[in-house]
């Protein structure tokens, strides 16, 4: 790690963008949670920081019609309190709530979670089953990335170096739909995902009319478990399709076996969670 790095604290997009454009790639730094553990430990080679803290322009939540617009510099704190959250992406909410003590919790920001773009970030498989939108910004203009595109590999994105992340744009639950959160660690809170899944669905009287399924800690990246949802959209739950999910779902995920846990424990942890999820419809 360089010794006595330079930050620079912009207050504004304006100024953000011109430090970006006239210093090359900057190490961003918003609520610290992820990098300052990383400085600690002697880990992060940077020189110079651009410190998004004081943006007010990145924060909020904004009812945008069909979605809700995040401002990238949303804390879990904010998303946990917030009353549209709250109705129109519960699983959010509770994904927040796994996310570290509440002085975490407090600094932490959405948008940190999704640049750190590690596979075990809580929030990213709520993203990735609601098919949220990333909005980038930077000098040359703005763009949106639809988050199941958003990642190129482990810990790589499409962001530029001269972007930021500006906000998640996430498409709100319709009429009849519902969401599921589910995480597995080696404890209740406070500790890094074994596995973690994230469903958005539509189910009537057992059939399934629409789904989407994302899991974490499971892959490189966030993913989608589009086989598994081909198999359930339309279809009826029963104790033959909720088997034949749960065994989908463990053949489709490419874990590792790493200090955490054992690639055949998040296997079948993956397929359990998923059976967990569609038991509720026969009981």
């Amino acid at each position: 790690m360089t010794l006595n790095p330079t930050a620079h604290s912009p207050t504004t997009l304006a100024e953000a963008y011109g430090l970006l454009s006239e210093r090359g790639a900057l190490k961003i730094i918003a609520g610290g949670t992820d990098l300052m553990v990383l400085m600690n430990a002697h880990m992060l080679d940077a020189s110079e920081f651009l410190d998004i803290w004081r943006m007010d322009e990145l924060r909020g939540i904004e009812d945008q019609g069909d979605a809700l617009r995040i401002g990238a510099l949303t804390t879990y704190t904010q998303l946990i309190k917030s009353e549209l959250i709250q109705k129109h992406a519960p699983s959010l909410i509770a994904a927040s709530r796994t996310i570290g003590a509440i002085q975490i919790q407090n600094r932490g920001t959405i948008g940190g979670n999704v640049v750190n773009a590690s596979p075990a970030g809580d929030s990213l498989p709520v993203l990735a089953a609601y098919d949220a939108e990333v909005e980038l910004g930077g000098a040359r203009g703005t763009r949106r990335v639809p988050f199941n595109q958003f990642y190129t590999g482990y810990r790589r994105t499409v962001l530029e170096p001269d972007e930021l992340v500006l906000a998640v744009r996430l498409p709100k639950l319709k009429q009849g739909e519902g969401d599921f959160f589910w995480k597995v660690g080696t404890r209740r809170a406070q500790a890094i995902s074994k596995t973690v899944m994230a469903v958005r669905a539509r189910i009537e009287d057992r059939r399934i009319d629409s789904i989407s399924i994302a899991v974490g800690s499971v892959a490189p990246t966030v993913v989608r478990a589009f086989g598994t949802e081909k198999l359930l959209t339309g279809s009826v739950v029963d104790k033959t399709l909720i088997k034949q999910a749960g065994e989908m779902i463990a053949r489709e995920i490419t874990p590792i076996t790493d200090l955490r846990s054992t690639e055949r424990y998040r296997r079948v942890v993956s397929g359990n969670v998923l059976v967990k999820f569609l038991r509720r419809f026969i009981s």
